[in-house]
């Protein structure tokens, strides 16, 4: 299994770290994670997320039904996020090992949906088609990433979008998240803050609302790529949204996250 499993700690965040400021396209809110500048969000987003019912396995037609549900029974309540787990780029999410899973990705080495799952991700679309629906009806799209650059990418050695770096460069491959063996971790040094920002750029343009970063915070927690992740979003034209997949913190980390440019929104 690889997702990790939750514990108590000193503090536990099950909530968002909502990015300061706004955008022209992001006016000021106040509900559900997303923060006026200079203020916490009121909540946590309030949504839903695939992993618990569907796993890595989710197809498109399953998520656009949750979604649908959402807004008509949940969004006048608050609720808006509709969120991708963990997988959507997997060709083979049923492998019975790692060495067996096939990914989905761009020249660039960045992920793309499966499009077996995501048929309308065909032809370079990737999710901007789904987020474009999740919009429609009124509610706000996310993903899930694993933190770091795809073992695959490096191993061909992938430019990275709009930059003098290749995936090599932008790894540090003495860097592995101790349960899932699918990315090596960014290098901050390098190549990693030109890695991220071509993510942040790749998911502005898909119309991506919100990102759960998972393997960051705790175990241990990557204070650097925190940072060049927070630096990444904070560029990009459309996400606001940080999330930490409730992993534990230590409370000398809440400063740290602070000073890379985030609120903290906890639950009230």
């Amino acid at each position: 299994m690889r997702k990790l499993s939750l514990v108590v700690a000193v503090l536990v965040f099950s909530a968002a770290l909502a990015l300061r400021g706004s955008t022209a396209s992001a006016p000021h809110e106040t509900r559900s994670g997303t923060s006026a500048a200079g203020q916490l969000a009121p909540t946590p987003p309030m949504g839903w997320n695939s992993w618990d019912s569907y796993g890595t396995s989710i197809d498109e037609n399953q998520f656009r039904a949750n979604a649908d549900f959402m807004a008509q029974h949940l969004k006048q309540f608050g609720w808006q996020y509709v969120v991708i787990d963990e997988g959507w780029y997997l060709v083979n999410p049923s492998a019975e090992s790692s060495k067996e899973e096939l990914f989905s990705l761009d020249e660039f080495g960045r992920y793309t949906p499966d499009v077996a799952r995501f048929p309308s991700a065909a032809n370079g679309a990737g999710f901007k088609p789904l987020a474009d629906y999740i919009h429609s009806l009124g509610l706000k799209f996310g993903i899930h990433i694993l933190r770091g650059i795809p073992k695959v990418a490096v191993r061909q050695n992938l430019a990275v979008a709009d930059s003098k770096f290749h995936a090599a460069d932008a790894a540090d491959q003495s860097d592995l998240c101790p349960w899932n063996d699918f990315n090596f971790g960014a290098d901050p040094r390098r190549g990693g803050q030109a890695y991220y920002d071509s993510l942040a750029k790749l998911y502005a343009g898909w119309g991506v609302d919100f990102v759960k970063v998972d393997c960051i915070a705790s175990r241990p927690y990557k204070d650097d790529e925190v940072r060049i992740i927070g630096t990444a979003f904070q560029n990009a034209t459309r996400m606001r949204g940080f999330n930490n997949n409730n992993e534990p913190y230590a409370i000398q980390k809440i400063a740290g996250l602070l000073s890379s440019g985030y609120q903290l929104a906890t639950p009230p």
